[in-house]
């Protein structure tokens, strides 16, 4: 039985190598952003928002992704910052997936700008998997336009552990013999699932590196960090008992959390059943929040006035339980979905349910960041002590609210 390989493809600075390529096609004289200090992120006239990604020579300025744009252009007032375009940083994210599936027999996106790749058994086809690795790596820089860093193991951890190496456009391997040696002297915040929190803890025990956790007795990590102290333990040891991407799932990740309104009167314009999608994602962010999830899927129902039923659905770019993320999504796919008959009937359901407690930072975690939690979690806390109508939304006091929610689960 052959050996299990695994690649783990991530885009180098993706929103960022996306908007570069986007730009140069459209205007091949125009600056590559990848050779200038440069950023995507928020509005630079009105100097708010957060920088979502950074180029290599904005680095140089000491400039992070997810600080705010003001502090940014403290560091470098002449730096580029484009806003986001997120439809066109989508339809590179398929390109590459859609690449990357003529070469691997099963391929796994996580996220919008990764993936993983099951070559196990293709040595005969492609032969030398690391040498087929840097192949790859090169077709998708000379095809797509933007380069990858390809990880290359046995598990899905070690791969992208290894894919997070020096950057960019490398091939590294981190096979289990390699962990003492290439994974070991890491800190111990550069592992997988190791936040800031869970580091802190760490090095109050004196653990500062990744092999000094792997050393540890699990039993004491469990003591500090329950449940997740035991999977991290595991995974300083390279050790992926379950992949990586369901040990944030629970039992509860088939089912879903959702809420759905009969409306007193037939709506017909698509302001009126925004406001019932808002009430809907209040309710329905709320529920997650007091669960402790995050949802990865959101679908929106209609019923028509002649009963008809339609559904539609969307993944999220980045798991949430902010009220807004929710509602954006639900008004999008209403907006793509009704024909135009009234409705008597709006209902908004998420699903890939995923534990809040153990989600990872990626570049969409902006939207939860931007103070939209906080204030989600302050108006809960207010609600919870007053009643769910202490605090409302104006848009709701012009008019009477819709029917109460009917949740279903």
């Amino acid at each position: 039985m052959a050996s299990p390989v695994i690649f783990h493809v991530d885009v180098k600075s993706a929103f960022l190598s996306w908007e570069a390529w986007e730009r140069k096609a459209a205007d091949p004289g125009a600056p590559d952003l990848r050779e200038i200090p440069s950023a995507v992120g928020g509005d630079r006239q009105r100097r708010h928002g957060i920088i979502l990604a950074k180029s290599t020579p904005a680095k140089a300025y000491h400039i992070r992704t997810g600080e705010p744009i003001v502090k940014a252009l403290e560091k470098c007032p002449t730096l580029t910052i484009v806003p986001p375009n997120f439809s066109a940083y989508v339809k590179h994210s398929r390109e590459l997936i859609s690449l990357l599936e003529t070469y691997a027999p099963s391929v796994e996106q996580y996220s919008i700008d990764e993936a993983f790749c099951d070559m196990t058994g293709t040595r005969a086809l492609y032969g030398d998997p690391v040498a087929f690795a840097h192949k790859l790596k090169d077709e998708i820089r000379d095809t797509l336009g933007f380069t990858v860093n390809i990880g290359v193991s046995t598990n899905r951890l070690l791969a992208k552990m290894a894919s997070d190496f020096e950057k960019p456009d490398k091939v590294h391997t981190l096979f289990p013999e390699e962990v003492s040696v290439k994974m070991w002297p890491l800190p111990v915040r550069d592992l997988f699932m190791v936040g800031h929190a869970s580091a802190a803890k760490l090095e109050l025990l004196g653990i500062k590196t990744i092999g000094d956790l792997a050393k540890m007795d699990p039993a004491l990590i469990e003591a500090h960090l329950k449940s997740h102290g035991r999977t991290i333990w595991e995974y300083a040891n390279g050790i992926e008992s379950v992949h990586i991407d369901e040990r944030t799932k629970t039992d509860t990740s088939n089912k879903g959390i959702g809420n759905s309104t009969t409306l007193s009167a037939d709506v017909t314009t698509e302001e009126a059943a925004r406001k019932v999608l808002l009430e809907l994602s209040e309710s329905v962010a709320g529920r997650l929040r007091k669960a402790g999830f995050l949802a990865g899927m959101v679908s929106v129902e209609i019923r028509y006035n002649t009963f008809e039923n339609v559904s539609h659905q969307m993944q999220l770019l980045s798991p949430s339980q902010a009220t807004q993320v929710i509602y954006e999504a639900a008004g999008q796919l209403f907006h793509e979905l009704w024909n135009g008959t009234p409705v008597r009937l709006l209902g908004i359901r998420t699903s890939k349910l995923s534990d809040c407690q153990v989600r990872q930072m990626n570049l969409f975690d902006y939207v939860r960041n931007d103070k939209q939690e906080k204030l989600d979690q302050a108006l809960d806390s207010i609600r919870q002590k007053y009643g769910s109508k202490a605090v409302m939304r104006g848009s709701f006091l012009e008019e009477k609210r819709p029917p109460k929610a009917t949740p279903y689960d």
